[in-house]
Formats: C-alpha cells, sequence, structure tokens
C-alpha cells in the first residue's frame, strides 16, 4: 500500500479510538496516539527521546531552540531530551489533529547499531531533532503498531518485534545519521547526551562548563559549541528550561506555590524565577497556580 492508502486506514481506526481530544497510551514502548480539536493552544512538555507522527492536520513545534512546522505524514524525531512547545493549526472537532508517537530506546539503537556495523555514523550533521517525510515503510510499520494494541495477546509477543523494525527503519532514514551520531559511543553526539542525561539528573544543582565539558570529554570551547549544535541553546539555557518545566508541572500537578516551586527546581530567587518564567511561557507563574 502507498502512503495515502496507509494514511486513510490509519487516521480511521484513530478517529474511531478517540473520538474527542485526549492522549492513549497503547500500553508497550511508550507508545501513544494523541488528538486535539482546538488550535493556537501552547503545550508545553519535555521530549523524551521520541519519533511522533503526524496522521492527520498540522502543527508548530519548537523543539530545544529550533522551531519546526509538522504536516500530514510527517515526523519528527527527537533523539536527545528536549524541551519542546506544540501549537496545533487549523484544528477542528470536525477535523482534528492527528498523530501517534513512540519513545526511542537506547538500547534497541545500540543494539542494532553492533548488528549492523555499516549504519555506522558517516560524519553528518549531528543534531538532536529534525523533521522528514514518511514513506510506506515506517507509516505501515506504525499502523501494524497501532493494530497491536486491539489485540493485547498478541501484543505481548509481537510488540517488541514491530519496535525493534520501526528502530531500524528509523535508523536506515532521512533522519537516521541524526539518531547513529548521537547513539554511538566516542562521538561528539554521544559525549553532549551523556551530558544532558547528567543536567536532567541534577538540574537542581550549581552548573559550571567546566565540569560539564569533564564530564563530555571535550574542551569547554568544543562542549559548548557541539551543545549548541545538537540542543540549538547553550548548556545553562538547557538547564534554565529543565527548571522551569520541572517547576510548572509542581504547580499545575502537586498544587504547588510558585515561589515553593521555585525554591524547589533550584532558584534562589523567586523574583528571577517570575522573570525567567514569563520569559519561556508568556505569563508570570501565578497563571499556572491551580485555584
Amino acid at each position: 500500500m502507498d502512503v495515502a492508502e496507509l494514511n486513510r486506514i490509519l487516521k480511521g481506526k484513530l478517529l474511531r479510538r478517540m473520538p474527542k481530544t485526549g492522549d492513549c497510551p497503547l500500553g508497550f514502548g511508550g507508545a501513544g496516539v494523541y488528538r486535539r480539536d482546538e488550535s493556537d493552544v501552547a503545550e508545553n512538555c519535555f521530549y523524551r527521546p521520541l519519533v511522533t507522527v503526524t496522521v492527520q492536520g498540522a502543527k508548530w513545534s519548537t523543539v530545544g531552540g529550533e522551531k519546526f512546522r509538522l504536516r500530514e505524514n510527517e515526523f519528527l524525531a527527537a533523539a536527545v531530551d528536549m524541551p519542546a512547545q506544540n501549537y496545533v493549526v487549523g484544528a477542528s472537532r470536525e477535523k482534528p489533529f492527528l498523530s501517534i508517537s513512540l519513545d526511542l530506546d537506547r538500547n534497541v539503537i545500540s543494539g542494532l547499531l553492533s548488528e549492523y556495523p555499516e549504519l555506522a555514523p558517516s560524519g553528518g550533521e549531528c543534531k538532536g531533532a529534525g523533521t522528514a517525510k514518511i514513506d510506506g515503510g515506517l507509516l505501515g510499520a506504525f499502523l501494524r503498531l497501532y493494530e497491536l494494541s486491539e489485540n493485547p495477546r498478541e501484543a505481548k509477543f509481537m510488540a517488541p518485534i514491530l519496535i525493534r523494525e520501526i528502530h531500524l527503519r528509523l535508523l536506515m532514514g532521512p533522519l537516521g545519521g541524526q539518531i547513529r551520531a548521537i547513539n554511538t559511543p566516542d562521538t561528539s553526539g554521544h559525549r553532549i547526551s551523556k551530558a544532558i542525561s547528567w543536567l536532567r539528573a541534577n538540574y537542581k544543582e550549581p552548573v559550571e562548563i567546566g565540569g560539564l565539558s569533564k564530564l563530555a570529554g571535550m574542551s569547554p570551547a568544543s562542549f559548548h559549541r557541539h551543545f549548541k549544535k545538537v540542543t540549538e541553546m547553550s548548556p545553562l539555557q538547557y538547564r534554565k528550561r529543565l527548571r522551569l518545566y520541572e517547576a510548572r508541572r509542581l504547580m499545575l500537578a502537586e498544587n504547588e506555590t510558585a515561589a515553593g516551586a521555585a525554591y524547589a527546581v533550584g532558584y534562589e530567587s523567586p523574583a528571577q524565577f517570575s522573570r525567567d518564567y514569563r520569559s519561556v511561557f508568556g505569563n508570570p507563574p501565578k497563571r499556572s497556580l491551580r485555584p
């Protein structure tokens, strides 16, 4: 089947599964489907490494410091943890935005790279995220993955096989070079990914570029340059986003006060926290407090 026919089938299944706005986990591999009936509402999150396919509609996604427009039958792959802000455009109840996503598993990727040495990075651009048009092979694999969610007995046995296939198709596809570069030991991208993992686990701690560059095995200048190439932001900007997104989560999900959230994520000054929060989310933190 061609891309148009595969899209038609998957779209019909998603519309039947999700009659209204919402997110629906599929129950394996971090896979899920997503529907939005409204446009121009900013949704902020911190992406894990993932691939997300637009099945219907369009959206703007700012991932790290780079802005992408995703249209029907295009996909975005993020190879490292990245702050993201999404704006769906042109959606309505009659024609909602639909997408399907899957977490990228570093263990699966490293296993495939070991099994197929010909997939080794070729020295191309090392970026943390990118977009491309989907082909029938990858879209068909996503359709079969979705269909497994309708048959839990088969999913137990077949989901790992299909997830592995999707990873392999991604590594062989137009964004494969970026994913391979981030996940191949001793490359600059892999060293930056190690520093990102450390920042995610220690975002409350003071950060010195010298310490991070030593962790990555790079000079401070080289580390800063490669970090910005991967994320489109500096290490300190990335750490700031980590803190702000976690603070926002604490206020929305755990009913934390603005000052309490600021101190919890490592800020020493609530006033500075408020300024930073407004610069990223467009409103002061009190607007995020639950009534």
